[in-house]
């Protein structure tokens, strides 16, 4: 695969100017509803560090204003939007399905913040992202005269999210159904571009985030029992983006 500077740099651009919009989406969004204990004590506000709940591991939420006002977000975002934007080029160059895929890695970028620093990936966010790539794979599908992008995303939400579900209905404590939503999201776009990219994004994924969560934990960075999921997701479907098409021989040999 022969690199296409000009993609390259195009998709970084493109995706940094949407990722610095992060600050202000984050700030809008509403605060998910108080969590309490079997004794009434609320675990969501500010005084929960303070509660003192018996053998109660849980910390209180960030408020998603004070997560938005972190002091340079927006040029963090930006420079994260920029490396992640420059995968998406590098994979897919000039394609259509780069253009879903420019508001994907955004999206991804933005999400992958929010539950990195709140283990919560808002639905606020996630919802409408489905109906906006839904809509520019729709437009990928006029351009490119073929039903394929609509038909293969279609079948990487069934199979993707439809994985993560059972998994969440399985063991509802390993995985949130907020991963959930997003592996179904992450499942369009992968399957969009091939099936080698969706299985390869979905494997590396759960692979990223059981070695990655398993060395953040020991390294006491994150709770080895409680840790975000969502990155390693995002992670994991610019791996398949990247990747599968060189792994497409391998799978054809099973």
């Amino acid at each position: 695969m022969s690199l296409d500077v000009l993609s390259v740099l195009s998709c970084a651009a493109a995706t940094a100017a949407l990722s610095t919009a992060g600050p202000m989406v984050i700030r809008r969004l509403p605060e998910p509803p108080p969590q309490t204990t079997s004794n009434g004590l609320d675990l969501s506000g500010p005084t929960a560090a303070e509660a003192g709940v018996p053998g109660s591991t849980a910390e209180p939420k960030i408020p998603y204003a004070q997560l938005a006002a972190s002091p340079g977000l927006g040029p963090r975002l930006a420079l994260a939007g920029a490396a992640v934007g420059a995968v998406v080029g590098a994979a897919l160059g000039s394609e259509p399905a780069v253009v879903p895929w420019i508001y994907l890695a955004a999206v991804g970028v933005v999400l992958a913040y929010v539950d990195w620093c709140t283990r919560l990936l808002p639905t606020a966010v996630i919802a409408p992202s489905y109906a906006v790539v839904g809509c520019l794979l729709g437009v990928v599908a006029l351009l490119s005269d073929s039903w394929h992008p609509l038909v293969g995303a279609f079948s990487g939400w069934l199979v993707m999210g439809g994985f993560c579900c059972v998994l969440w209905f399985v063991h509802p404590a390993g995985l949130g159904y907020g991963d959930v939503r997003l592996a179904g999201l992450l499942g369009i776009g992968l399957g969009s571009v091939g099936w080698a990219e969706l299985l390869t994004g979905m494997y590396a994924g759960f692979l990223l985030g059981a070695l990655g969560g398993t060395g953040l934990a020991l390294l006491r960075v994150v709770d080895r029992r409680r840790y975000a999921f969502g990155p390693f997701l995002v992670l994991g479907a610019l791996s398949g983006l990247l990747f599968g098409s060189a792994l497409d021989h391998w799978y054809a040999a099973w």
